[in-house]
């Protein structure tokens, strides 16, 4: 697969015999999400940072932004690392690593050091440059980097990961057993208890620059990064087509009733009382317990949910797949623009956000699907052939040493 596989191209099946049309179908959700959440951001206390804050809120949005936040990345770090395998087998370390370059890291860069820190710089008043450049360390990057921080982790992953597979012998391992109900607690239990010591001293919404260059969220990196290494176990175990049904319908159920749980804190008022993003603090280990409860069990029942009710392609939502790579990158600057445009009407929070959320999905997936047509658009955002971006940088390389010397 490419190296935007959790995004944009068909999901195919590990023996490479097949299409797996409910991993289209949840790529389509989780990006869904993605976009839905950030909809809702400027009309919650989000305890963190969004451009545009509305004079419309409600503490509703609170536990659904915990909910999705608590589900959202990890499964499309969990897809992620369940189609670098494949990849990499197929393709080998070298032209691997370069695709990986041309569909994540062009794109990466370009709106990194193109677009966000540019619109920062201007919006912030065209402070001194150093200063600037320290403030935006100081913030972990995350001005610059903005949603595209997932893009490099997903690199940084990725090289992580080929590093490992060059070992002699590396890719050895003998066939595991699906996870049954014993294996998915025991994962849940130590992923509660590591997180909630992490939070200790990182709680929620504390980015940190990770090897001083890309930002991370120390609260939820223990879920990411074991999210992405059990899908590429799970690739190379089968375990997305072995784990049976009874065992996702129940952590489906468990997933569920942990979300309506933190709903039914939020309308009792409790949310204070029992609930915190970090320190040394119960409460706090029970709102990792709930997010990490969510997130287990979402992540096997939805993927089993899916795999037995979507079983036919079905073109359009194969369109949304193709674009949801495209649509991800974009969707900020889409929603934010819909958010900033209704800024001054006098409506209450949740028709606002019914509304962005709406037109935020329709526009982010059909810009990202219109793209895809357009070459030199495609290029950066990761969705053209890898050719043609490899021959894209390579005439702007040429373009750049050729240009005449401006005195």
């Amino acid at each position: 697969m490419s190296g935007t596989a959790a995004f944009g191209r068909p999901a195919a099946a590990a023996g490479g015999t097949g299409r797996l049309v409910f991993l289209d179908v949840l790529r389509v959700l989780i990006i869904s999400m993605v976009i839905v959440h950030h909809a809702a951001q400027a009309y919650g206390p989000t305890g963190g940072f969004w451009p545009v804050k509305d004079a419309a809120t409600s503490d509703w949005f609170r536990p659904f932004y915990t909910v999705n936040a608590a589900v959202g990345l990890g499964l499309l770090f969990l897809l992620a690392g369940f189609f670098l395998p494949r990849s990499f087998d197929r393709k080998g370390p070298r032209r691997f690593l370069k695709e990986r370059w041309a569909r994540i890291g062009v794109p990466l860069v370009f709106f990194v050091f193109i677009v966000n820190m540019p619109l920062v710089y201007l919006a912030t008043g065209r402070p001194d440059p150093l200063e600037f450049l320290r403030s935006l360390y100081a913030g972990a990057w995350q001005g610059a980097y903005l949603h595209l921080w997932f893009l490099g982790h997903l690199l940084l992953y990725s090289a992580v990961y080929v590093l490992w597979a060059r070992r002699p012998g590396s890719r050895r391992v003998s066939t595991l057993a699906a996870p049954g109900h014993v294996a998915v607690l025991m994962f849940a239990v130590v992923l509660i208890l590591v997180t909630w010591l992490v939070r200790w001293w990182f709680p929620v919404d504390d980015w940190v620059p990770l090897f001083f260059v890309l930002p991370a969220e120390p609260a939820n990196l223990a879920q990411y990064l074991s999210l992405f290494v059990l899908g590429i176990l799970a690739y190379r175990n089968d375990w997305f087509q072995r784990i049976p049904r009874r065992i996702g319908l129940v952590w489906l159920a468990v997933g569920i009733g942990a979300g309506a749980v933190v709903y039914s804190i939020q309308a009792a008022g409790l949310w204070d009382v029992l609930t915190a993003t970090g320190g040394l603090d119960w409460r706090s280990l029970v709102r990792v317990a709930l997010e990490i409860l969510i997130c287990a069990g979402l992540s096997v029942g939805l993927v089993v949910m899916f795999r037995e009710v979507f079983h036919q392609p079905r073109q359009f939502l194969a369109a949304m797949a193709n674009a949801s790579y495209a649509a991800y990158i974009l969707h900020v600057f889409v929603v934010v623009g819909l958010q900033a445009a209704i800024l001054q009407l006098a409506w209450p929070p949740g028709a606002k956000f019914v509304l962005v959320a709406l037109l935020g999905l329709f526009l982010s997936f059909g810009i990202g699907h219109v793209s895809r047509s357009v070459p030199g658009v495609r290029v950066l955002l990761g969705t053209a052939p890898a050719r043609e971006t490899a021959r894209r940088v390579r005439d702007l390389g040429r373009w750049g040493r050729s240009a005449p010397a401006r005195h």
